[in-house]
């Protein structure tokens, strides 16, 4: 973890961070949250597939489902991959992330604020999506100095020959220290729907 990261929440959230840090791309607060006066980003039906997949990832953890959490998965993906040693496939991927989809000591939380499919050869709508979001860290340690820690993610999708969006790539960086306020106003900027254009 960072310096800054406390010794306590440390050794709390080191038996996640290998796992947590590469899936979701943990950002600067200030590139986690959009201004309250920034304008809602409208997405296409198909991006809004993408954005259903990723509240569907982010559901299977949160309900500790590691088989859903497995079906998100690339066979061939690779997390962490701006990392030296980047965690490569599935199995691997969920083994590493089985402690937090347990959630007996760190909660994870996620969604999306936007997500964007990149063009096929013919004009048409590839199969390559980009996703991003904010995400929140809950050390459920009731002794911890620093519960809350908000970062952000950004998740590049493939969708397979079966129609299925997966989750190809993803990385990150060290999420920053929050106030309860600061998970409060992340959990109500939970959209329930994708906006679409």
């Amino acid at each position: 973890m960072a310096a800054a990261v406390s010794t306590q929440m440390e050794c709390a959230m080191k038996p996640f961070a290998i796992a947590a840090l590469p899936m979701l791309a943990f950002m600067t607060v200030a590139g986690a949250q959009a201004p309250a006066t920034a304008p809602v980003a409208r997405m296409s039906a198909p991006e809004c597939e993408v954005w259903a997949r990723e509240l569907s990832f982010a559901q299977s953890v949160a309900r500790h489902d590691a088989a859903a959490f497995a079906t998100h998965l690339e066979s061939d993906a690779a997390f962490g991959a701006s990392r030296p040693e980047p965690t490569r496939a599935r199995d691997n991927i969920a083994k590493r992330w089985s402690g937090i989809i347990e959630g007996k000591r760190l909660r994870l939380e996620w969604y999306p604020t936007r997500t964007t499919i990149a063009a096929s050869a013919d004009g048409g709508v590839g199969d390559i999506a980009w996703s991003s979001g904010p995400s929140l860290f809950e050390d459920l340690d009731p002794k911890s100095p620093q519960r809350y820690r908000i970062g952000a993610f950004h998740s590049v999708w493939h969708r397979g020959a079966d129609g299925v969006w997966r989750v190809l790539f993803d990385d990150g960086v060290d999420p920053k220290p929050v106030s309860e306020a600061d998970a409060v106003a992340f959990r109500a900027g939970r959209k329930a729907q994708c906006p679409q254009a």
